[in-house]
């Protein structure tokens, strides 16, 4: 309903923000970190929102960029995690992150989050893993059907980089789109970047898109 809000910061709680949008108070629920890097009271701010409904329950969660969205969406899309324990997630592993330990199946790093066990962390990879997969089968399609050719020199260096090919498995998981991601990967000099540089590279260019 709300794709994001843009007021003054009225309040700031343990585990919500209240942002005053002509003269009506939103009461919106925040990681700890995100309400500390959100900005101080009578700043004028933005955060992106998901709108919860349930029949006894209508909630505002905030987050102070599009890639924390994209991954408490993510989490509460796994069985079993809930809207409390996907802002805890996000109060201690930055999308980047928590992308990188998707990927590469660190249930360890999981497993370093409050209230996250090895069940818990082995069942999130593998639910997230499956619907990447299962986005990437569709997109082949799309590109056979449609004929696209992407750009030739990616194509070979990703054929070629276990960690490129790693990067962008990792920004499929907070939600872009294999193209998009190869556009962005054109503009940097791959050569010399590690898994986790060329995740947050990636993420900076697609997020100025």
């Amino acid at each position: 309903m709300f794709a994001y809000i843009r007021g003054k910061l009225e309040m700031k709680m343990t585990d919500y923000v209240v942002i005053d949008v002509g003269g009506l108070g939103y009461k919106i629920f925040m990681s700890e970190v995100g309400i500390g890097n959100i900005g101080n009271i009578g700043d004028i701010v933005k955060v992106h929102t998901y709108y919860k409904v349930r029949e006894d329950d209508i909630s505002i969660f905030g987050f102070n960029t599009l890639e924390e969205l994209k991954m408490f969406e993510l989490l509460l899309g796994v069985s079993g995690v809930g809207a409390k324990t996907a802002l805890t997630m996000l109060a201690v592993c930055e999308p980047s992150e928590f992308a990188l330990a998707i990927i590469s199946e660190n249930v360890t790093a999981l497993t370093g989050i409050p209230g996250i066990g090895p069940k818990s962390a082995k069942r999130i990879i593998l639910e997230l893993k499956d619907k990447i997969k299962k986005e990437q089968e569709i997109e082949n399609i799309k590109d056979h059907i449609e004929n696209i050719k992407a750009n030739k020199e990616i194509q070979i260096a990703i054929k070629n980089d276990d960690k490129l090919q790693e990067a962008i498995s990792a920004l499929q998981v907070l939600g872009y789109n294999k193209k998009e991601i190869e556009k962005a990967f054109n503009k940097l000099d791959i050569k010399e970047m590690s898994t986790e540089e060329l995740i947050k590279k990636g993420l900076n260019l697609l997020s100025k898109n």
